[in-house]
C-alpha cells in the first residue's frame, strides 16, 4: 500500500486493516513515497512522513514499512514500485496492490497502467463519494474490471491480474483536511494516531505559513 501519507491517518490504517482481514493478506507493506512521479512533491519531507508511518503501524504484526522509495532520490511511479517488488519477491508470490476507490476512478491516468496487472492484483476499498461499479468508471478501466473481477480466493490462485473489492468502514478523513486543521491551529485529535499527532507537534509540521521543519 503506497501513498504520500502527508500525514498518515486513521483512514489509511482502517484501509490496510480491513484489506488484510477481508482478503486474508499475510502482510501489508506500507510504502511511503519519496518523490512521487504523478504529482507535485509533498510539502512534508520524506523523512518525516516515513517516521510518522513507522509510528502509526508499530505494534501491528501484519504491517511492515518499506523505506526504499522514501529514501530514494529519483521520481517513482507505481509501475516502478511493482517492478522492484517483483524483483525482490519473484514472479510466483501473489502480490496485491491496495488502493481506495478514488484512485480506481483515475487509474487510466497512471503510467503504464495496464502493465500493472502483470505484476499485481488490485484490492479496492470503498471511499465516500466514489461508486464501486463499472458503470461509474472510465470506459477503459471498466473493461478491465469486467475482465478481471474476482474474490479473495482468486487472489490466492494466481500471482497477479485480478481485481477484488472489500467492504470498508467509510471514514471521511483526508490528509488535506488534517493539514488545513493543523495550519489553522484547530483540533485534529481522533483523526490520526496520538503518536503521529505528537510527532507533528514536536517537529513543527504543517504550520500556518506552509513551511516545514
Amino acid at each position: 500500500m503506497g501513498g504520500t501519507f502527508d500525514p498518515v491517518h486513521l483512514g489509511h490504517l482502517r484501509l490496510a486493516e480491513e484489506a488484510a482481514d477481508h482478503l486474508a493478506l499475510e502482510r501489508v507493506r506500507w510504502i511511503p513515497s519519496g518523490n512521487p512521479g504523478h504529482r507535485a512533491a509533498p510539502r512534508t519531507p520524506a523523512r518525516h512522513r516515513l517516521e510518522m508511518v513507522k509510528l502509526a503501524v508499530a505494534g501491528n504484526p501484519r504491517f511492515a514499512v518499506d523505506e526504499a522509495e522514501a529514501l530514494g532520490a529519483t521520481a517513482q511511479f507505481t509501475i516502478d514500485t511493482l517492478r522492484r517488488l517483483r524483483g525482490e519477491l519473484g514472479g510466483e508470490v501473489p502480490l496485491v496492490l491496495v488502493i481506495g476507490a478514488d484512485q480506481l476512478h483515475k487509474l487510466d491516468a497512471w503510467r503504464d497502467w495496464r502493465e500493472l496487472f502483470a505484476h499485481a492484483h488490485f484490492a479496492i476499498g470503498a471511499r465516500p463519494g466514489y461508486a464501486l461499479a463499472p458503470a461509474a468508471l472510465p470506459a477503459a478501466v471498466a473493461d478491465e474490471w469486467r475482465a478481471r473481477a474476482g474474490d479473495r480466493d482468486a487472489l490466492r490462485a494466481a500471482p497477479a491480474g485480478r481485481i477484488a473489492t472489500f467492504p470498508m468502514t467509510l471514514l471521511g478523513i483526508s490528509a488535506s483536511d488534517i493539514r488545513a486543521r493543523l495550519a489553522a491551529r484547530a483540533s485534529a485529535r481522533y483523526l490520526l494516531p496520538p503518536e503521529v499527532l505528537a510527532y507533528i507537534r514536536t517537529h513543527g509540521l504543517y504550520p500556518e505559513d506552509g513551511r516545514t521543519a
